[in-house]
């Protein structure tokens, strides 16, 4: 549904712009505006969810999201109104990642990290399937404003089936019972040592020495390492995702629909990359390969598959359109690898501070979303080019990340201490 929401506007932008009459830097800052919400709720979302759970903040961001994206159609004739919307809907969706970060550090052992994280993340990858395939005939059809009205309803109706469900009294069952041998079997006995105590409202267990390492954070250049990583990987991810139905239906001259379903390659091939990609991860670290080496190899294939896709198409522009989506879509697809590498990195190191942890990067990992999706914009009133507005800016921080990870990166357990 996450995804769902942000791959509407990508192709509702077009007929919006067009109806509007919005230029490129404005239908980018529209875009971006999501990530000003974004941005700013992922540290407080890690927090969150260490101290109410993952499942509470999940449901409560996914409310907001829903409620922020059904007043879209209301607001967009009104540019700051329309911005103020979409950065509500950022603040609701920003909480998502380090909830279920939480819920899969406390309850995933290392070796099948992965493969949880790729089934988890993936839905990444379906929601964009989904709102490729399925928004441009209800646009068509029904014009741009439905697809809001749409899912902005089906999130509201996700929230009250997902709060109803058993899952809720299933988990709260058992806090009662004090059940901890999930918690047992990935925090250490350092984490675990001291008395825990249950929050009033259900939430997870924390001990009596709360306060967060954030100095101890920032001194590791694991830390630093993930955070710069995170930073390249959504640059490329976000840009990428905002601007490519535009492209090719601007570029390659193809129809709106054309444009969304050629769009969908790249979250499809997501699927299928990281459904033997994660399982590849989990069996070199069951087989007692070295566990950073692992999340290394992932990254770099991650990183640098892409790079070589985007390359290739703007060293010959003559390629024809066709041949052209197919060499960027497949590229992208082996994106997917990140997920037995940057996003299992955070619960190796520590899985006590892992929703904290994404939080920290992935506010790094929404900047992009503010700044590259809208300087693509800016980019592409000035100088007319898609190589330099979208390629080139991707290919950068695609190479520096990988370098940048390979020389830092570590999935050694911290305790940060301070």
């Amino acid at each position: 549904m996450l995804t769902i929401v942000q791959v509407n506007l990508s192709v509702a932008i077009i007929p919006m712009s067009n109806q509007l009459h919005w230029t490129a830097s404005t239908a980018g800052l529209v875009q971006s505006s999501f990530f000003w919400g974004y941005t700013l709720s992922q540290i407080p979302g890690g927090w969150l969810a260490r101290w109410f759970t993952g499942e509470a903040v999940l449901a409560a961001g996914v409310f907001v999201w829903s409620v922020a994206t059904a007043a879209v159609p209301l607001a967009a004739s009104f540019i700051p109104s329309l911005i103020f919307s979409r950065l509500i809907v950022g603040l609701g969706e920003g909480v998502s990642p380090s909830a279920v970060t939480d819920l899969i550090a406390r309850n995933v052992p290392a070796t099948e990290r992965s493969r949880a994280v790729a089934f988890v993340f993936n839905g990444l990858n379906v929601g964009s399937v989904i709102g490729l395939v399925i928004a441009p005939p209800i646009i068509e059809h029904f014009g741009w404003e439905s697809v809001f009205y749409m899912f902005g309803v089906l999130g509201i109706f996700w929230c009250i089936g997902f709060k109803l469900s058993s899952e809720w009294s299933t988990t709260w069952e058992a806090w009662d019972r004090g059940k901890l041998e999930n918690l047992k079997s990935n925090y250490s006995e350092m984490e675990l040592h001291g008395n825990f105590r249950k929050h009033p409202h259900g939430g997870a267990p924390l001990t009596n020495h709360e306060k967060i390492p954030w100095r101890a954070f920032f001194r590791s250049s694991s830390v630093w390492a993930m955070i710069y990583t995170h930073f390249c990987g959504n640059w490329g991810h976000y840009c990428i995702l905002a601007w490519l139905p535009t492209y090719f239906s601007e570029e390659l001259n193809l129809s709106l629909t054309n444009a969304a379903l050629v769009s969908v390659v790249p979250p499809l091939g997501g699927i299928f990359v990281s459904s033997f990609a994660a399982p590849m991860a989990d069996h070199l670290i069951s087989k007692g390969v070295d566990t950073t080496f692992v999340r290394k190899l992932c990254q770099t294939i991650a990183f640098l598959s892409p790079t070589a896709g985007m390359t290739l198409c703007s060293l010959d522009p003559g390629l024809s359109p066709w041949v052209t989506a197919s060499i960027i879509t497949s590229s992208l697809a082996f994106s997917s690898f990140s997920l037995g590498g940057l996003y299992c990195t955070h619960q190796d190191i520590s899985p006590k501070y892992a929703s904290i942890l994404l939080g920290i990067t992935n506010t790094a990992g929404a900047i992009p979303g503010v700044l590259g999706v809208y300087l693509t914009g800016v980019l592409l009133d000035h100088t007319h080019s898609w190589t330099m507005a979208l390629f080139a800016p991707c290919i950068i921080f695609w190479v520096t990340g990988a370098i940048v990870w390979n020389i830092f990166a570590s999935s050694e357990p911290q305790s940060f201490e301070e």
